[in-house]
C-alpha cells in the first residue's frame, strides 16, 4: 500500500514495483541515485540555459543589424521563421524535453512520501545549484548604444 504521509524506512518502493529496498545498503544506493539524478537535472538546465544564451550572440555585420532595426519595427505576427529550425533551437528543445522528464520523474519519486528520498532529492537540487548553476549571476546581455559617446 503507498504511504500518503512522509515516513522514515529503509523499506520503500520508488518509482516501479521491481524498485523496492529492503536492506540498508539498497536504501542507501536509491537515496545516492535520487541525489545524483537531481543534481544531473540541474546541470542539463545549466546546459539548456547556456546553449539558449549562445545561440542568441549578436549580429555579425551592420546588415544584420540593419535588419533586426527594421524587424524590430514590424508587428510581431510577421515574424521571420527563418532561425526558428536552427541546430541549436532543436537541442535546445530536445534538452528541455529530457529535463522535464527527469523534473516529473523527480516529482514522482518525491510522491513516494519517503522522508530519506525527499531529503536527497532537495539536497541534490541545492547542490547541484551551487555547483553548476551559479555562475548564472555572470551572465549578463550586452546592448549596444550607437548614440552613446566614445
Amino acid at each position: 500500500m503507498m504511504h500518503m504521509t512522509f515516513y522514515w524506512s529503509k523499506e520503500m518502493t520508488l518509482l516501479i514495483d521491481t524498485w523496492r529496498t529492503s536492506t540498508f545498503t539498497g536504501y542507501a544506493l536509491s537515496l545516492l541515485a535520487c541525489f545524483i539524478v537531481s543534481a544531473f537535472y540541474q546541470y542539463l538546465e545549466d546546459l539548456r540555459l547556456r546553449l539558449k544564451i549562445a545561440s542568441a550572440g549578436k549580429p555579425s555585420s551592420s546588415s544584420d543589424q540593419n535588419q533586426i532595426d527594421s524587424s524590430s519595427q514590424t508587428p510581431l505576427l510577421r515574424k521571420n521563421i527563418a532561425g526558428k529550425w536552427s541546430i541549436a533551437r532543436l537541442a535546445g528543445a530536445l534538452l528541455f524535453g529530457v529535463n522535464s522528464a527527469i523534473g516529473y520523474l523527480l516529482m514522482l519519486a518525491i510522491m513516494s512520501f519517503n522522508g530519506g528520498v525527499f531529503v536527497a532529492i532537495v539536497l541534490g537540487l541545492t547542490i547541484g545549484c551551487f555547483v553548476f548553476r551559479t555562475a548564472d549571476d555572470d551572465v549578463t546581455l550586452i546592448v549596444d548604444n550607437p548614440c552613446a559617446c566614445a
